[in-house]
């Protein structure tokens, strides 16, 4: 594949492209985030949906239906979103799109479409999947080539070509980062927004993927702050998790836990994402309703704190 030559102020210069200002809360507003997660109980209605959200206190919600849903299902639980001020934060596919293997290639970008089209008939704040990897054994783990040159450009122009086949105009495609995959930082973040070059390619943020060493674990407020700053024009949608960093042995091991039971530091992710306007912070990867509920106190405890309603 032929290299790209990125330019450094174009790329700084990207990241206040496409999205004005609006995306802001209003100076004169309390700040407060809007905070969501997988629902566990029986939802087969717009009303179910929404009753089980409030229960919650959530004023966000994970996309409550799959491809393939019938328009009539879809503008039914997107009217019952906006009357009950819920914002859809994101429809997810996790699947690989930079797989060695042609069919599943073929099918995971068929899939991606199909997600990112629901995304938009439903009014998602975006679509969100992982670049994928070359990993034969793990579509999401670890490769010495996911983080090269070619595969970049595979990257974008994957990208470019879904962005393309779907043409949103209210929802966004975004790539959540990871330890080992594209995008793995802020700057190569902009290095994606830059090269793919299309105003619906959005950011998807989950700050906790990108600790990845002790350096970033004892200072993760530093790193978050810079995502803010480089990305916080793009960003669509947030997942909070939390990490904590091994201390009985001496090889550095990254685990990922519930919120609050790791050194992440959410007074300043909570206060950057708090200057956004309706970009949500949706929990995930815990197993009961009862994680759920600890995890949603922490982030609640920690946002009363610094004077956040969430």
């Amino acid at each position: 594949m032929k290299r790209r030559i990125f330019n450094k102020n174009a790329i700084k210069a990207a990241a206040f492209v496409g999205v004005g200002p609006s995306i802001y809360q209003p100076e004169a507003s309390s700040p407060f985030i809007r905070l969501g997660g997988p629902l566990f109980e029986n939802v087969d209605s717009p009303d179910t949906w929404i009753t089980s959200l409030k229960r919650q206190n959530y004023r966000a919600a994970y996309c409550p239906l799959n491809p393939g849903a019938s328009s009539e299902e879809i503008k039914a639980y997107e009217q019952a979103a906006k009357k009950a001020d819920i914002v859809i934060s994101e429809v997810g596919v996790w699947i690989n799109l930079i797989s060695r293997d042609e069919k599943e290639r073929k099918e995971a970008f068929e899939k991606t479409i199909a997600a990112l089209s629901l995304a938009e008939s439903i009014g998602a704040n975006c679509c969100v999947n992982v670049s994928g990897s070359k990993n034969p054994n793990h579509w999401a783990g670890p490769h010495k080539d996911n983080l090269t040159a070619d595969t970049f450009d595979e990257i974008v122009e994957t990208s470019r070509k879904i962005i393309d086949e779907v043409k949103p105009v209210r929802t966004f495609f975004a790539l959540e980062p990871m330890p080992w995959a594209y995008p793995d930082s802020a700057d190569n973040y902009l290095r994606l927004l830059n090269a793919i070059d299309r105003r619906q390619f959005g950011v998807h943020l989950d700050p906790m993927n990108l600790i990845v060493s002790p350096q970033l674990y004892f200072n993760s407020g530093a790193m978050i702050k810079e995502c803010f700053k480089k990305l916080g024009p793009h960003i669509r949608s947030c997942h909070g998790k939390d990490i904590v960093l091994r201390e009985d042995i001496y090889t550095p091991q990254l685990t990922e836990c519930r919120p609050g039971l790791g050194h992440m530091d959410y007074a300043i992710f909570l206060r950057e994402l708090s200057k956004l306007k309706d970009i949500p912070l949706m929990m995930e990867h815990l197993d009961t309703a009862e994680e759920y509920k600890l995890a949603a106190g922490y982030i609640r405890s920690v946002g009363k704190k610094v004077g956040i309603a969430i």
